[in-house]
């Protein structure tokens, strides 16, 4: 049901454009684009973050075509410009990197260094210092290797048996759910239980992932690169004691300042979806003094105030799309029908 949901998308999105509304009624002054992972493809049917994924070639051709299509390719100070002022007569795009993983300074720095645009990449503090935990990373290897997967879900062992691609996809998914539903010491204990049963070294898969200090430090040396914050931990938000969220917030933002020696200005919310933060982090992000909090709720960027500086809409691409002309449609705005804020993302300001 899923994937045929997918395809049903697709062709509403292609048909947009077929139908020429992308070139006569875009809205917003424009769009924020969030990418995780920029890497050659890679075979085998079992990729269940294929969806993060983007390879260099696709990087290259969405950024040549939105120079063609006449976007300002801007930073994240700049869309705080734009966001509170009349609109501009060229729209924008933002390019957004969250995570921190390795392939960015591998595969994606090169492509956007030759193109010479500016970019933000969401840098989780723990991760760089080699102790993060890519969670997700260990639950994808345990699923790819085994066709039998146990492990403790609450007080009960549970015991699954998965025989193809689509199976595993089915597993990993339902896993992925159920560890995000958790508060992060007991999503951890319960990843460290798997891993442990299953001999991953969750620990050196999480740093051999990851971009080390040097690399950002490379990064941070370009002028048309921001350093943003993903707090320390890159945990869900929403699992968390409010003190405990503010901690993440506050301490991604001081050791990054540390690391850089600058302001650190942008932050993204972990996962970024409508169940991983509340209205409370919302005004949290504001306190902690972030000119700027990127969600990844799907939308467009208003002119005049009209969108949350603190609760910004990103368009998370989906890797398996590689449609130049769905990306027009996007970032037109034209596929996102105007909503009211909700309070679980705005201020009450």
């Amino acid at each position: 049901m899923a994937s045929d949901d997918r395809w049903l998308e697709r062709l509403r999105l292609e048909l947009t454009w077929f139908s020429g509304q992308a070139a006569l009624r875009s809205r917003g002054a424009g769009a924020i684009l969030r990418f995780t992972h920029v890497r050659p493809r890679r075979r085998g049917a079992f990729q269940p973050q294929r969806a993060h994924e983007i390879t260099p070639e696709f990087l290259d051709r969405a950024i040549r075509a939105l120079k063609r299509w006449k976007y300002d390719i801007i930073g994240m100070d700049e869309v705080c410009r734009r966001a509170v002022t009349l609109r501009e007569k060229r729209r924008f795009v933002a390019l957004t990197f969250d995570g921190a993983p390795k392939d960015v300074i591998s595969f994606a720095y090169p492509v956007l260094a030759r193109h010479g645009v500016p970019f933000t990449i969401y840098v989780p503090t723990a991760f760089p210092d080699g102790v993060g935990e890519s969670w997700w990373l260990g639950l994808a290897q345990v699923i790819a290797r085994e066709s039998r997967v146990s492990l403790m879900m609450g007080a009960k062992e549970q015991r699954f048996t998965v025989s193809g691609d689509a199976e595993k996809q089915a597993l990993f998914s339902y896993l992925e759910d159920w560890l995000r539903s958790l508060p992060p010491a007991e999503l951890s204990v319960a990843i460290a239980d798997l891993c442990t049963r299953y001999r991953i070294d969750l620990a050196a898969l999480s740093r051999e992932a990851s971009m080390d200090w040097e690399d950002l430090a490379k990064l941070a040396a370009d002028p048309l690169v921001t350093i943003g914050s993903a707090t320390v931990n890159y945990p869900v938000l929403a699992n968390m004691k409010d003190a405990a969220a503010q901690r993440e917030m506050t301490m991604g933002k001081a050791v990054a300042e540390s690391a850089f020696d600058r302001e650190i200005r942008h932050l993204a919310f972990p996962f970024g979806d409508r169940a991983s933060f509340r209205r409370g982090h919302v005004v949290m992000a504001e306190q902690a003094g972030f000119a700027s909090a990127a969600s990844t709720i799907s939308g467009i960027v208003e002119a005049e105030g009209r969108t949350n500086l603190h609760a910004l809409p990103r368009i998370s691409w989906d890797g398996r799309v590689r449609s130049l002309r769905i990306l027009r449609v996007l970032v037109s705005g034209i596929a996102f029908a105007p909503v009211k804020p909700t309070s679980s993302v705005t201020s009450s300001t």
